[in-house]
């Protein structure tokens, strides 16, 4: 009998010494309230940051997380192109943000787009904790999907800023104006939106023809535009757009960075920013602030 007491204490001292020597799993953990849960799927690394893969809906998505929460769990929504111009980004994750992406290419800001988009919100904000209020970056077209978004959940949305942006498809990809446009992606936008060229040139709910809705929701928007973009002309996006926003209201919430040229081999649409500073500040004041 002793002989068994014996082995029995020897047994449940190596099995305790093997439980509390063995090394930690390093855990991501999401930013709920309950701090249960963990990011999930591929992960790789985003300009020093942990980056997760995963999917929503059916569609690819990322989260870069900060190293530190910033309070409220504030955080940015990159649409199309999120690697150009990034400067701005890595500073706001340094800043405790964390920045978020869904790949909803060749859907131009569609309904459909849309959708896939609040799933994505919903599954953000409900599971991790992220703020209710988000920052929207878009680029180029991501335009078309930022502002339709925000047009559809103003409430959600904290601040818009866009880099060179598409505010009406019938510039680009339609080319219907000072713009060559694109035919692929013209005949992609309108099998996306379920329109003929008929239908989409007398579609009245581009991000140009609502823009009020914006202003009326109080939501502060910073663009930045290339004088000499011949893809994405201004005068048929960021400065039309504007234009339709009452002077009182225009003054202190639509304001605009203009880079005099871009390059030539991008035909004006791309370019060296030149104040990256005043992005991360304007999205910081406005985001955090919520």
């Amino acid at each position: 009998m002793k002989s068994l007491l014996q082995i029995f204490r020897i047994n449940f001292i190596a099995i305790m010494a093997i439980l509390f020597s063995a090394p930690e799993h390093e855990v991501y953990a999401s930013t709920n309230s309950s701090g249960k849960s963990e990011w999930t799927g591929r992960q790789d690394e985003w300009h020093g940051f942990k980056r997760f893969h995963f999917q929503i809906d059916g569609r690819n998505c990322y989260v870069v997380t900060p190293t530190k929460i910033a309070s409220g769990t504030p955080w940015v929504w990159r649409a199309r192109f999120p690697n150009f111009h990034y400067e701005m980004d890595v500073e706001l994750v340094k800043r405790g943000f964390h920045i978020a992406y869904i790949d909803v290419a060749k859907l131009f800001g569609s309904p459909q787009a849309i959708a896939h988009g609040n799933k994505f919100y919903e599954y953000l904000t409900k599971k991790h904790g992220f703020q209710k209020k988000v920052a929207l970056e878009g680029v180029s077209r991501g335009g078309l999907f930022i502002y339709n978004w925000a047009l559809a959940n103003p409430e959600k949305v904290s601040c818009i800023y866009a880099d060179t942006p598409v505010c009406d498809f019938k510039s680009w990809p339609g080319g219907k104006g000072k713009s060559p446009g694109a035919k692929t992606s013209w005949e992609n936008c309108l099998k996306a939106y379920g329109m003929t060229e008929k239908e989409a040139l007398a579609y009245p709910n581009n991000p140009v023809d609502r823009i009020q809705v914006i202003a009326d929701a109080g939501l502060p928007v910073l663009h930045i535009v290339s004088e000499n973009d011949q893809v994405v002309p201004p005068d048929e996006n960021t400065y039309l757009m504007f234009s339709r926003v009452p002077k009182s209201k225009r003054k202190d919430n639509f304001k605009v960075i203009s880079v005099k040229k871009g390059t030539e081999k991008s035909r004006g649409h791309h370019f060296q920013h030149p104040e990256p500073e005043q992005v991360v500040e304007f999205i910081t004041q406005h985001t955090k602030s919520k």
